[in-house]
């Protein structure tokens, strides 16, 4: 997608910036097109069609940092930008700790852009047409069978991105993929004219491997399953969150372990590392770079490669993100800026989908989605809103809802009862069905 005439022109930002002053560059050039065909109530709504490019310029001038963008990629144009870029970084701070990843971390073997293999070949043979007809054949609007439906909001959507990164030591990477998605939410309405919505999305690298089919009626059904919600009494009891939503207990453990949370004190896993801070049954991993995956990359914002790797292992913190910058300032060995695409894995055995993990955990609430709430990076509360059901005996027995879930992530982590096999590969984080114990709900 990136052209030959489009590198020519981040080479020249390179070579401009080191010109006009800087000891050392880094130019990130960056192209996106994205084709959108929105549908409501089995209607065409609107197509939109859109393309981006800009390049982000990285300078490191007279032991200064600063990072510029822009969209003008013109050999008239560069020139004066970054000459007012140099100049504005110089009066900037100093910050001794700012520079470029060391040439042995960086990543020297994604040169096509095509390694893992994410780029659809069918893609540049996709026109309007085939949008508009595939955007219509998956509503379920005027259809039988879905008699309670309101309304039916629905985006297909494909693009392709392409990145280069290349600095003044000789980095070179390149990263290219292609992108299907399907997007769909659902309103019902029951007897006495209440509403309940749901929604349902898929995406791919692969058109093929798109299940945009089933999206909608897997939401109808999901809407209309929450029919009749009750409201039940404060309790504490197991609690179950579906594979959809699980990110919500995830993403924060993610955010605590990066580096600049660390360095500025505001992470309850700070001096965790090499620590059980988690139960057992908790194992995160890495898996950046698996061909024909979704959210794969072989290199991070730096450059520096990335590589499959345990973040915790068995409750046990293995490591925190660090970059070069948060590296140098906290004094330790730099590992990536973040987790690439982070699979969570645990007990009791492989295998586990929610119904089993229902049937393991007996009574509780089954939460399969959030409403508003907040968890706080440097003590671990957290406190969520949340819809769901209400299980007895492994089966659920009613939907609930204006319910609000609280604890704190560490005591919540170590009553880990189970952990299923059913992560949705289509998701950046790979999180499976998840169940805890004597977890707080308040009414």
């Amino acid at each position: 997608m990136i052209d030959v005439r489009e590198k020519e022109i981040a080479e020249f930002a390179l070579r401009g910036a080191l010109e006009a002053g800087a000891q050392k560059a880094r130019v990130t050039l960056i192209k996106n097109r994205m084709d959108l065909v929105s549908t409501l109530n089995g209607q065409l709504d609107k197509c939109t069609s859109c393309m981006d490019r800009c390049i982000e310029l990285t300078l490191f001038v007279d032991g200064r940092y600063g990072k510029f963008s822009t969209n003008k990629l013109s050999r008239e144009s560069l020139p004066d930008f970054i000459a007012r870029a140099v100049e504005t970084a110089r009066m900037l701070a100093p910050d001794s700790f700012r520079d470029l990843p060391p040439q042995e971390r960086v990543q020297k073997n994604a040169v096509t852009g095509t390694e893992l293999a994410l780029v659809d070949s069918r893609y540049s043979e996709l026109h309007p047409e085939d949008r508009k007809k595939t955007a219509l054949e998956a509503c379920i609007s005027g259809k039988p069978g879905h008699e309670l439906l309101v309304t039916e909001e629905a985006e297909f959507s494909d693009g392709i991105y392409d990145t280069i990164i290349m600095d003044s030591q000789g980095t070179f990477c390149r990263h290219t993929e292609t992108s299907f998605e399907y997007f769909v939410e659902v309103t019902v309405k029951d007897a006495d004219g209440n509403l309940f919505s749901a929604y349902r999305w898929d995406e791919s690298p692969f058109l093929e491997k798109l299940d945009w089919r089933s999206c909608a009626e897997k939401a109808y059904l999901k809407a209309v399953s929450s029919i009749n919600p009750a409201r039940l009494r404060g309790r504490k009891c197991n609690m179950v969150v579906d594979s959809e939503v699980a990110s919500k207990f995830v993403s924060p453990i993610l955010r605590a372990l990066n580096g600049t949370s660390i360095q500025q004190h505001s992470s309850f896993l700070e001096g965790k590392l090499g620590q059980k801070a988690f139960s057992e049954g908790l194992s995160i991993i890495d898996e950046p770079c698996v061909p024909g995956k979704s959210n794969t990359c072989m290199f991070d914002d730096e450059g520096v490669a990335t590589k499959a790797h345990s973040i915790i292992e068995n409750g046990v913190v293995r490591e925190y993100f660090l970059t070069t910058y948060s590296a140098a300032k906290l004094g330790m060995q730099p590992t990536c800026q973040g987790a690439v695409r982070p699979r969570v894995k645990g007990w009791p055995e492989p295998g586990l989908g929610r119904d089993d993990i229902l049937r393991i955990c007996g009574d509780g609430i089954l939460v399969t989605d959030f409403n508003g709430g907040n968890s706080n990076t440097a003590t671990g509360d957290f406190s969520f809103g949340i819809e769901g059901f209400e299980f007895r005996k492994g089966q659920i027995v009613r939907p609930v809802r204006e319910m609000v879930v609280t604890g704190n992530l560490l005591s919540l982590w170590n009553n880990l009862t189970a952990c299923g096999s059913d992560a949705r590969e289509c998701m950046s984080k790979l999180i499976p069905t998840l169940a805890f114990s004597n977890v707080d709900f308040s009414g």
